[in-house]
């Protein structure tokens, strides 16, 4: 993630659909003056997002699912992406994801973070990002801003302790499935303890 500007992240909307995974992209995003990695979206992934959260959580208000919605949005308002193209350069497993891909070079992203990344026909050779599961993605910040995983792990287990009494962030990773930045955030904790 070193270079010369933030590093281009497009982000899926099975990624957003985890809270455990927003709160950790939006936290890692906003916790340094000049976050590392800018985060790109387009408001196709977010109607995704908000049909899979209504399909889920049938119970919740209207005013849950809009506040999400406009958190997202104004936390990462500069990686809004409204013009793209659909093209045949799209190969993918889900013709549903075709508008995944065109967002994602229109906005010249370095990685496309995604839960399926084996529906993406990526080839390190000819295309244009890399695609990275959110636990790749978390363990690569983590490599190159060891301090900033710390002190976001630090805001975050004060927050759910004050909320709950306890805070495992590592197992809210683990059931998001990013075991390997779970061990990291572990080890972050453990070093913090001393």
């Amino acid at each position: 993630m070193q270079g010369v500007g933030p590093y281009v992240v497009f982000v899926d909307a099975n990624v957003w659909f985890s809270r455990t995974l927003r709160d950790w992209l939006g936290m890692l995003y906003t916790t340094p003056e000049n976050p590392s990695f800018v985060v790109h979206w387009t408001e196709d992934v977010l109607a995704e997002l908000i049909h899979h959260l209504r399909k889920t959580h049938s119970d919740w208000s209207g005013s849950r699912i809009t506040t999400l919605r406009d958190r997202l949005s104004e936390t990462f308002e500069a990686g809004r992406v409204a013009e793209f193209t659909i093209d045949a350069t799209y190969r993918g497993n889900d013709p549903g994801d075709a508008h995944v891909h065109a967002a994602a070079v229109a906005c010249g992203a370095d990685v496309l973070v995604t839960c399926n990344v084996g529906d993406f026909d990526w080839d390190e050779n000819t295309s244009p990002y890399e695609v990275m599961h959110p636990d790749d993605f978390f363990v690569l910040v983590d490599d190159s801003s060891p301090e900033l995983v710390a002190a976001v792990a630090a805001k975050m287990s004060e927050y759910w302790v004050r909320r709950d009494g306890e805070s495992d962030l590592p197992q809210r990773l683990r059931k998001a499935g990013c075991p390997q930045f779970a061990a990291r955030v572990l080890a972050h904790l453990q070093q913090m303890a001393f």
